[in-house]
């Protein structure tokens, strides 16, 4: 076991740390549903008693993570330059290709299973609104910030970490309206293939902009806001 997972000192490690540096701790977060991309800035402790989280059972999921000899890198021992194209190339794109065919799949199943008492009535309408909040918000990362950032020590400037990170929350905010309007992404007794295909698609996507807000929030801005309260 990892001692450094163990003890009165894991709990009062922020849980975007432990995110950021314990390779398998953003699944273990998703199954206890504590929010490590937006609030990752709460202690363990402070987290688990937000979400009402057995923290003995929370404790051992963590700490079984310490004997896996998998031998993943932690996304925190990426260099800056080798993050933001992990980023560009896993979490951009993905978005990209993913948000139009969900758009359309939830127009159907809401229009076919309207009479349905749980269909997701406002999931297209959602999942419209976090397209068109993240495409302006990645055009952004790629036009100016991710260019900057690949650029420090040539030039001094100033870096718009602060707006994107209030953008990451209402991001955040969507995130939980998707949950609510689809039940944890369950989908009732019989549903048809679309609607499963849809619950599937949204259930990933919300996980992998879980993930992508992350890996800003908690390991490539900090590195940059650290530079910027120095120069």
């Amino acid at each position: 076991m990892n001692t450094q997972l163990s003890g009165p000192d894991l709990w009062e490690r922020t849980v975007g740390e432990i995110a950021a540096t314990l390779p398998g701790a953003t699944a273990v977060f998703r199954k206890f549903k504590i929010d490590f991309c937006c609030n990752g800035d709460l202690t363990l402790d402070g987290a688990a008693h937000r979400r009402g989280v057995d923290p003995n059972e929370l404790e051992r999921a963590l700490e079984a993570l310490g004997t896996d000899t998998s031998g993943t890198a932690a996304p925190a021992a990426m260099d800056s330059d080798e993050l933001i194209n992990h980023i560009e190339a896993c979490y951009h794109e993905a978005h990209r290709r993913a948000l139009p065919e969900l758009i359309a799949l939830s127009r159907k199943v809401e229009a076919v299973h309207r009479e349905h008492p749980k269909v997701p009535a406002g999931l297209s309408d959602a999942l419209r609104q976090m397209q068109s909040e993240l495409e302006q918000h990645m055009a952004k990362e790629e036009a100016i910030l991710f260019p900057a950032m690949r650029q420090w020590g040539k030039g001094k400037f100033d870096i718009p970490i602060s707006e994107l990170r209030h953008e990451h929350d209402d991001q955040g905010t969507l995130l939980r309206l998707l949950e609510s309007l689809t039940d944890d992404f369950a989908t009732p007794d019989g549903a048809c293939r679309s609607w499963q295909a849809l619950y599937v698609g949204t259930a990933q996507f919300a996980e992998d902009l879980m993930e992508h807000i992350h890996l800003e929030n908690n390991i490539l801005f900090p590195r940059f806001a650290a530079t910027e309260s120095r120069a």
